[in-house]
C-alpha cells in the first residue's frame, strides 16, 4: 500500500475512521473533507477534516452513551449530509457495524434489514429534502420500528425546522451531540472485522446483507479512486451517487477520506431547479472529477446541450459513469458535450459484492486507447475469465461467456450477514473455483471487455439493482392476482424497466382500479422507483410442466422478437404464446392511441 494510506495498530489492527480522519487532522486539520452541496440551490456547507472528526466523535460518544458497543448493528436512514457521514464513521470508530438504508426505502424495506440484521439503534432525520420536496424519514422510520422489537432508540437529528412526534426511545441527536465529548478513542479492530453490511437485491424476493470488512475493503476503495480517476491532492472529486448505495460508500465517503480528497455531498436531483443543476454545481464548486450515473446522462441527454453549455465546466478532468452499462449515445454525448471532448471518461465497471471499481479503462499506460462504452482494463489484481454454459473457461479473443474472476481481491464481500450458504450458492457455486458475476462480457479482439448486462431475473432501473422476484412477492400481495411474472425491458432513460404480466381471479370491469392498488403496494413495500412501468392483464402465464413460469418467452414479447421464441416444446400448453402476444399487441395498440 502507499505510504500513509493505511495506518495500523499493533498486530496488525486497525480502525478505519483513523486513517479517514486523524490521520489528516494531524497533517492538514483545515484542509477540507466535505462539501455538502444541499437540495436549495447554490447554498454549499463546507466541512474540514477537523471538524468532521470532531463531528464523528461527538457522534460516537452519543451511541456509547446509549448503550452501543463493538459488534452490534446500527441502521442508518438519511439523506446525504455530513451528518449521515459522520454517522458512518462514527460506527467505525467504535466498532460497531452500520448498515445504511437508501432513505428512498419504504417503511416495510427498512424494517426487513432492521430485522435480518438485528440493529440496536436507528439513526435518521425528522425529513429528508430533494428536489424541493420534504420526504417524511422519522414517520417511516417510526411505522418500520413498530415491528422491530431490537431497536431500543432511534437517534434523530433535524434537517428542517418542522416538529416531528418524538416517542420514548426517540433522542435528539444534536443537542446530546453538544453534550458528549469530542474526544473519542478509536476501537482497535482485527483487519477482518466487519465495517458495513448493504443490502442488495438477489433473485429471489429477499433483499441480501452483503458484509465488506475493515482493511481489504479500505485497502480497495482507497487505490482504485486513486488510479482509476487519477485522483491528485487538491482535486474536487464529485461522486453524485446517495450514501445508500455502494458507490456512495466506497466513492463518496470511504475512498476519498482514506485518500485526503475533497468530497462533494450531493443532497439534489440532476434536475432541481433545472436540467443545468450538475454543470451548475461543477462551475461553483470547480469540480475535477464527475463521477455518475447513465440514467441521469440520458435523463439530461433530452434537454438538449443548452444546459450544459451555460456554464463553465473547465474545472473537469475526468468523467466517470457508474451503476449499469452506458449506451454509446450517452457516452458520447457526456463525452462531446459535457467533457468538451477533452476529458477522459471512465465507464466503471463494479458492484455491491465487490468493494470497488474492477473493470475500467484507467489505470492504463500514458496515451492508452478508450474505447466508447467498454470498461475495458482490470484492475490491479482482478483476473477476469469468460465461461461458456458448461463451465469451461473460454479462451482466446472475440469472445463472449459467463463472467467470472479467478482470483480473490482484498474489496470483495465476504459473506451474506446471517446466511454464509446463500453467498456460496450464489456467488461460488455455478462457476467452482470462481467468483460468478451473475453479469455476461464480451472480450473484443484487443481483449478489452465489455459487459454485456444481467445473466439472471435481476434487472437494472436507473442503476439500482432490482429482482423480479421481488416486485412478484409484493404484486401477490393484492387479492384479486394470484398470478404474476416481472421481467425487464429496455427503457430510453432509466435503462431498464419493470413490465409486469397479471392474472385475475375473475374477468372484471375495474382493471384499471387494480393496476393502481399493484403500483401503490410495489411503492409501499419496495420503493417507486420499483413500481413497473406496464401491466398488462393475460389469462394465463407461459408454464413448464413442472410449473416454472418461462419469463424468457415474456421478456422475447416486450422486447419483439416474437419471431425467434427459441424452444417452447417444454411449455404445459405452448397455444399460451399465441395468447399472450395477442394481449400485448392490444395493449400496445391501446398504449399509443
Amino acid at each position: 500500500a502507499p505510504a500513509g494510506s493505511a495506518r495500523w495498530f499493533l498486530g496488525g489492527r486497525l480502525n478505519v475512521s483513523v486513517n479517514c480522519l486523524d490521520q489528516h487532522v494531524e497533517k492538514s486539520p483545515n484542509r477540507v473533507a466535505l462539501i455538502w452541496e444541499r437540495d436549495e440551490p447554490g447554498t454549499a456547507v463546507h466541512v474540514t477534516y477537523r471538524e468532521l472528526l470532531d463531528l464523528t466523535c461527538r457522534l460516537a460518544n452519543t451511541l456509547k452513551k446509549y448503550g452501543i458497543q463493538k459488534g452490534d448493528r446500527v441502521a442508518i436512514y438519511m439523506s446525504v449530509s455530513p451528518l449521515s457521514v459522520a454517522a458512518m464513521l462514527a460506527c467505525a470508530r467504535i466498532g460497531a457495524v452500520h448498515t445504511v438504508v437508501f432513505a428512498g426505502f419504504s417503511a416495510e424495506s427498512l424494517a426487513g434489514r432492521i430485522t435480518d440484521s438485528g440493529c440496536k439503534a436507528v439513526i435518521t432525520y425528522n425529513q429528508g429534502v430533494r428536489g424541493g420536496r420534504i420526504i417524511e424519514l422519522k414517520t417511516t422510520v417510526d411505522k418500520a420500528v413498530k415491528n422491530c422489537p431490537s431497536i431500543k432508540h432511534v437517534f434523530v437529528a433535524q434537517r428542517t425546522d418542522n416538529k416531528v412526534q418524538m416517542g420514548d426511545r426517540d433522542i435528539p441527536l444534536e443537542e446530546e451531540m453538544t453534550k458528549a465529548d469530542s474526544v473519542c478513542t478509536p476501537e482497535s479492530m482485527d483487519s477482518e472485522d466487519m465495517l458495513f453490511m448493504l443490502y442488495t437485491s438477489g433473485s429471489t424476493g429477499k433483499p441480501k446483507g452483503i458484509v465488506h470488512t475493515q482493511a481489504g475493503y479500505l485497502l480497495y476503495a482507497a487505490l482504485t479512486h486513486k488510479y482509476v480517476f487519477d485522483y491528485q491532492q487538491g482535486d474536487v472529486f464529485g461522486c453524485v451517487a446517495d450514501i445508500g448505495w455502494i458507490t456512495g460508500h466506497s466513492y463518496v465517503v470511504y475512498g476519498p477520506l482514506c485518500n485526503g480528497a475533497t468530497s462533494v455531498l450531493f443532497e439534489s436531483t440532476p434536475v432541481y431547479p433545472d436540467p443545468g443543476r450538475y454543470w451548475e454545481v461543477v462551475q461553483r464548486l470547480k469540480i475535477n472529477q464527475f463521477y455518475g450515473a447513465p440514467t441521469a446522462i440520458r435523463l439530461l441527454l433530452n434537454y438538449g446541450e443548452e444546459w450544459v453549455k451555460k456554464y463553465d465546466r473547465s474545472s473537469l478532468k475526468v468523467l466517470g459513469s457508474v451503476g449499469e452499462p452506458i449506451n454509446k449515445e450517452a457516452w458520447q454525448w457526456f463525452y462531446q458535450v459535457v467533457g468538451e471532448g477533452r476529458c477522459t471518461l471512465v465507464d466503471t465497471w463494479w458492484q455491491t459484492e465487490t468493494g470497488g471499481i474492477c473493470i475500467a479503462p484507467w489505470p492504463s499506460e500514458e496515451k492508452a486507447e478508450i474505447v466508447p462504452a467498454m470498461a475495458m482494463r482490470p484492475f490491479f489484481g482482478i483476473v477476469p475469465v469468460l465461461m461458456d454454459e458448461n463451465g469451461k473457461v473460454i479462451e482466446g479473443n472475440d469472445v463472449s461467456g459467463a463472467l467470472c474472476i479467478a482470483q480473490p481481491w482484498p474489496g470483495m464481500a465476504r459473506t451474506i450477514y446471517g446466511d454464509h450458504q446463500r453467498f456460496i450458492d450464489t456467488y461460488f457455486k455455478t462457476y467452482p473455483g470462481y467468483y460468478f458475476t451473475g453479469d455476461g462480457a464480451y472480450r473484443s479482439q484487443k481483449a478489452y471487455y465489455q459487459i454485456t448486462g444481467r445473466m439472471d431475473d435481476i434487472i437494472n432501473i436507473s442503476g439500482h439493482r432490482l429482482g423480479t422476484a421481488e416486485i412478484e412477492d409484493a404484486m401477490a400481495d393484492h387479492p384479486e392476482v394470484p398470478e404474476t411474472a416481472v421481467v425487464g425491458y429496455p427503457h430510453k432513460i432509466k435503462g431498464e424497466g419493470a413490465f409486469a404480466f397479471i392474472v385475475l381471479k375473475e374477468q372484471t370491469a375495474c382493471v384499471d382500479h387494480i393496476k393502481e392498488e399493484l403500483k401503490t403496494i410495489v411503492a409501499s413495500k419496495i420503493a417507486k422507483y420499483a413500481v413497473p412501468d406496464h401491466i398488462l392483464v393475460v389469462k394465463r402465464l407461459p408454464k413448464t410442466r413442472s410449473g416454472k413460469i418461462m419469463r424468457r418467452l415474456l421478456r422475447k414479447v416486450v422486447t419483439e422478437q416474437s419471431s425467434n421464441m427459441g424452444d417452447v416444446t417444454t411449455l404445459d400448453d405452448p397455444s399460451v404464446v399465441r395468447e399472450i402476444l395477442d394481449a400485448y399487441q392490444k395493449y400496445k395498440e391501446k398504449s399509443s392511441s
